[in-house]
């Protein structure tokens, strides 16, 4: 299948930079959220994003006219469905959140589109049921940020086709992104182990074996990890990080409960960049 049109179900984080990198793909991208406030900050955020990228010579200032030629928004993912080869849901780690949108987008696609969830911990096979289509889901992982991060998880359900994973790994490629093909298993590769750090660079900060900035920079510095784990676990939210942990601990055992300063961080509205506060304090 050629992919020349995706839609992307989420306008968080995860979702507007996916979004990002289909459209400067030059693929037609459709970012659907509830929220309308959501969306224009997405686009706004995409503009951002690429000026950055002309000024420091990333991308031309081309391929930022056409991003924003391809990039579009709505409220309503029924209207998004139309003409969708792909369709990517990137909605919060919530199961009954998720298994809502890939309902909704099953009944609203046509029957040739593939579906694929950007989750990082919940089974394939599971969410493929939501669908009528289970043949034709795969998870496709993406990392944040998208638009430097290379990797594509590629996880397949049960039921999933050759013709579905060839379609993603084909959408990835076309995004300028590498894959892997992994096994299904609770938190496939990357979210184990990122899931591991970042849970006890909790517990050491509620210790006090250092502080936060030290622990980040013995991380990085240490083990040349680009970021360290408690700035990454606020860039991509401290309450998905605490969902991750709590299906990983619930699916794979105590070694995943996660460190009681994270549940605190989150009970008190302390998830991370997204709201200007979480380990660190953010201006903007």
């Amino acid at each position: 299948m050629s992919i020349e049109n995706i839609t992307v179900a989420g306008a968080g984080v995860m979702g507007r930079g996916i979004a990002y990198v289909s459209a400067l793909a030059g693929i037609e991208t459709t970012l659907v959220d509830i929220a309308e406030d959501q969306l224009e900050d997405a686009v706004e955020h995409a503009k951002r994003t690429a000026d950055k990228g002309v000024e420091i010579g990333k991308i031309t200032v081309e391929e930022k006219t056409q991003l924003l030629e391809k990039l579009y928004t709505s409220t309503s993912l029924r209207e998004s469905m139309g003409d969708c080869d792909l369709f990517i849901e990137a909605v919060p780690e919530v199961r009954n959140l998720k298994k809502d949108v890939l309902e909704e987008a099953d009944r609203c696609a046509d029957g040739r589109t593939v579906l694929a969830s950007n989750t990082s911990t919940i089974s394939p096979t599971e969410l493929a049921s939501f669908t009528e289509r289970p043949d034709q889901f795969a998870v496709m992982h993406f990392f944040n940020p998208v638009h430097r991060m290379r990797l594509v998880e590629m996880v397949r359900g049960l039921e999933t086709s050759d013709d579905t994973i060839q379609t993603i790994r084909q959408a990835a490629e076309k995004m300028g992104k590498e894959t892997v093909d992994v096994r299904e298993f609770p938190g496939f590769v990357t979210s184990r182990i990122s899931a591991i750090v970042g849970n006890e660079a909790f517990h050491m900060l509620q210790e006090g074996v250092a502080s936060a900035e030290d622990i980040d920079k013995a991380i990085k510095l240490g083990l040349n990890y680009p970021m360290g784990p408690l700035e990454l676990g606020d860039l991509v939210g401290l309450d998905t990080r605490l969902n991750n942990l709590r299906y990983l601990h619930e699916k794979l055992g105590e070694k995943y409960r996660p460190a009681p300063l994270l549940e605190q961080y989150v009970a008190s509205g302390r998830l991370g960049r997204k709201t200007g506060r979480g380990v660190y304090h953010y201006n903007d």
